[in-house]
């Protein structure tokens, strides 16, 4: 199974304001089957999600435009095809 890792760092200007809207669109994503796995970083910097059942990192990134995070411009996002074993 191929799957993507979404690294979202947060920027000095993050508003906690767009949390919520983020975790809505977390739960949209598991929903469709599309969420692998998703979580915070302990120090509060950021976090990551999975993505899984995306043919493509140009569909995976097209997804990630979508987040919230990345429409307000609170976090840098970055998608990485992941190998695993």
């Amino acid at each position: 199974m191929k799957l993507y890792l979404v690294l979202a760092m947060r920027k000095p200007s993050f508003d906690d304001a767009v949390i919520a809207p983020h975790k809505a669109f977390l739960d949209v994503l598991s929903a469709e089957n599309r969420l692998h796995l998703t979580g915070g970083f302990s120090d509060g910097s950021g976090g990551a999600y999975v993505l899984k059942n995306i043919t493509s990192v140009e569909e995976a990134k097209a997804i990630v435009a979508t987040d919230p995070l990345a429409i307000h411009g609170s976090s840098e996002l970055t998608v990485h095809e992941w190998n695993t074993r």
